[in-house]
């Protein structure tokens, strides 16, 4: 998935010439056919984030679109009052690209651990926020990004996650895609974002053997969320489940549940959001130790499923 987004920009600046690459303190040899044929659009600056920022909304004022590359915690922590003030007070076509969003940094700490990005990135006026669930999936995303208005925060996973996308399913920045439908009343709804679609589809397979009908909608932006397949998903749902990489505070989960608080009444559906508690995990390892330390791997996922039917039983 990072190789591909990363790519892309090259062969975007081939289409575009107002494409221009930034990158702080990465291997000096990425990109490296970028730099030999545009040497003019492909900067790497320090560990200076700020500055990187600083650099992009400039470009992006003179009428540049740039795309600005580093480690997702230091692209959105660090600098998070220059993502604030330059680009989305602007409203500047920036796209800042995050290495390593949710937990894939395990072995590095928590230092390095992008457990809050969506929450802290979704909370800027003028900011989308895109996570797509593999390489596939990428690629149609950077062949819309040219043109969208405004900055978009694009969180990568690791690469080398499983292909779960299908071209036939279509792909519009904004537009959430049914991955699985279920066909029984009163089924369960997994509603998932970035790589964590990936696991809702094997934990509904697991589901579907245990007699569990599971629909799973896969949101690749989170912001604007789409709130129509939100509200429509979840009309007649028995259960419905949002898993996300990331802090449940204000993350994916607490946008579906502000979608169906506002629009749903004394018709909401049970809701059970999975995700990383409130608190920095304390534990180094794989990034999958750690999915499976919050209960985020596909078996923990349908086991949690059948435990919340279970204890809501009486109420449906």
């Amino acid at each position: 998935m990072r190789a591909t987004c990363i790519n892309a920009v090259h062969l975007l600046a081939r289409r575009d010439e107002r494409v221009v690459f930034l990158g702080s303190d990465l291997s000096p040899g990425l990109l490296a056919e970028m730099k030999s044929e545009f040497p003019q659009r492909w900067f790497m600056e320090g560990v200076a984030e700020a500055n990187l920022i600083g650099m992009a909304a400039g470009m992006a004022m003179e009428g540049l679109i740039p795309f600005a590359n580093t480690i997702a915690t230091f692209i959105t922590r660090r600098c998070y009052e220059q993502v604030a003030i330059d680009l989305c007070l602007h409203n500047l076509p920036v796209r800042l690209i995050g290495n390593g969003g949710g937990l894939v940094y395990a072995p590095l700490g928590p230092t390095h651990l992008a457990i809050e990005d969506i929450a802290i990135m979704r909370a800027l006026p003028n900011m989308t926020v895109v996570a797509v669930c593999d390489a596939d999936e990428m690629t149609r995303f950077m062949a819309q990004s040219l043109e969208w208005p405004g900055p978009i925060y694009i969180r990568l996973g690791k690469g080398g996650d499983p292909i779960v996308s299908r071209p036939e399913r279509g792909f519009s920045i904004g537009k959430a895609i049914l991955m699985r439908e279920a066909h029984a009343p009163r089924h369960v709804v997994l509603m998932a974002t970035g790589v964590m679609t990936g696991n809702c589809l094997a934990a509904a397979a697991t589901l579907a053997e245990q007699g569990i009908d599971c629909s799973v909608i896969h949101f690749h932006t989170v912001k604007p969320l789409d709130s129509a397949a939100v509200r429509e998903h979840a009309r007649d749902a028995r259960l419905v489940v949002t898993v996300e990489e990331g802090i449940k505070i204000g993350g994916f989960g607490s946008a579906v549940t502000d979608v169906l608080v506002e629009r749903c009444g004394k018709g909401l559906p049970a809701i059970l959001r999975l995700g990383i508690p409130d608190r920095f995990p304390d534990r180094y390892g794989s990034q999958n130790d750690l999915l499976e330390l919050f209960g985020l791997l596909p078996n923990q996922i349908s086991a949690a499923v059948i435990d919340a039917l279970g204890g809501t039983e009486q109420s449906f």
